[in-house]
This record gives C-alpha cells, structure tokens and sequence, in this order.
C-alpha cells in the first residue's frame, strides 16, 4: 500500500480540499494527511525545507516555490479563486457594505475589527492604506494569526465587531455564531487565485499527481465549489 500523500495546504480552501481528500480516500484511491497553515508560513517552511507531497497556495505563492524549484511547474493545476467577505457576530448590527463609503463608515462606527496575518489580512491591510483610513482604524486593530482566530474574536465580543476573512473561512462559522454579512463591495473586491502542485521532493510524485488530478477532475472541482472556491476565469491576456 503507498503511503500517505502529504498535503501542506493554505487555509482558505481548508473545508473544500478536507471534502476533496475525503472522497479520495471514501474511492480508495489512497490515503491523505493534511496540514493547514496560512500561506506565508507554508512559503517559509517550504522554501527551509519542511517535507510535504502536495502543496497548495495563493498563485503568487506557487510562483514563489517554482522559481526555488520546490514543486514540479508540470504539476500546477488552477482549484479556484476565492474572494473576501465581511462577518459579524449573530445578533449584532448588521453593518451597510453594499458601496466603499458606506464600509468606511461602518468600519469608522465599529468598535474592532479582526483581520488574519494570511493572504486576506495582508489585502486588507493594503486595502486601508490605499482608502486612507489606516491611522484611524489603527486603535481598533486585531491582528489574528488566521481566519478561525477572526471568526473566535467575534464570537468572544459584544460590540460592534467586525471581522474580515476569506469568503470559504467565514461559512465555515455560519452555523457556528457567526453572519457572513456578504462580499466586499465590487470595487475594492479582491480574489485569491489557489494552486495546486506536486512537490519536488514528494515521496511518491505519482500518488501524489493522482489527488492533484483528483482535485483538477469534476467532482473533485464540484467539492470544491460547494465550499465557496469559485471558478477561476482564464487570466486576461
């Protein structure tokens, strides 16, 4: 029997790979250990060495690993994109988002707003910088290590909280306590394109190239998109 395929994946796409890895086991087709870290910590951990047979990032990630020639570039297969959204604990004011000024203002009015240290928080951090709202937002600032420690600070608060997270992340939650109020508005919304990719070093690049084909098929695609990872459209040229 092969061993087990080493998936080191970013965590916005956590609940859809787990649905994915699961049905590939449930057909017999191997089995899979996972591990889930925001994307900065996977770029680092890879890049010292750390042992893995999948791995799955932010597009820019990837690009990152292929250029230290740390995954198979033959390997790469797009999952999907995932956009940011805005969440507040059941029960709280609900916050107007539907245009920029009135996100600004409910963000002005709110009492904190949490935001993780992966690739939704460093968007998001840009995001206020470029709005010019930064230095006053500052004070009400939590900084989380990932998208559960987000949704946990709302849950753990009274006020008038908000929290930013990747849109797949914030579902995980809905029934958990938490509302995804909806999408940042158009204008300023931003998409995280997610790769997958057999890894130089993998043990067994064939079992390996077997759940990223898996993930690249339909149904592993559907499983996907019923976790909130959209299609990604072909990149304009």
């Amino acid at each position: 029997m092969s061993a087990q395929i080493r998936v080191l994946s970013a965590g916005a796409v956590k609940t859809g790979v787990r649905a994915a890895a699961d049905a590939f086991e449930g057909q017999g087709m191997g089995e899979v250990a996972l591990r889930f870290a925001t994307a900065p910590t996977i770029r680092t951990d890879v890049s010292q060495g750390a042992l893995a047979d999948v791995v799955i990032l932010p597009s820019g990630g990837m690009n990152e690993l292929a250029t230290l020639g740390k995954v198979n570039a033959a390997s790469r297969i797009m999952l999907g994109r995932v956009g940011a959204g805005v969440a507040v604990r059941d029960g709280a004011p609900v916050p107007d988002i539907t245009s920029v000024e009135s996100l600004k203002q409910a963000l002005f009015d709110a009492d904190s707003i949490a935001y993780n240290k992966a690739s939704t928080g460093l968007y998001i951090e840009t995001l206020f910088e470029r709005l010019g709202i930064a230095a006053a937002l500052a004070p009400k600032i939590a900084r989380k290590d990932n998208g559960a420690a987000v949704m946990n600070h709302l849950l753990e608060h009274r006020g008038r909280d908000i929290g930013f997270g990747a849109a797949t992340e914030i579902l995980v939650f809905v029934d958990k306590g938490v509302r995804l109020v909806g999408p940042l508005p158009t204008a300023i919304q931003n998409y995280t394109r997610y790769e997958a990719a057999v890894m130089a070093a993998a043990a067994d690049a064939s079992a390996a190239g077997d759940f990223v084909a898996f993930l690249a098929s339909e149904p592993g695609r559907a499983l996907l998109r019923a976790c909130g990872v959209e299609e990604a459209p072909a990149d304009p040229k």
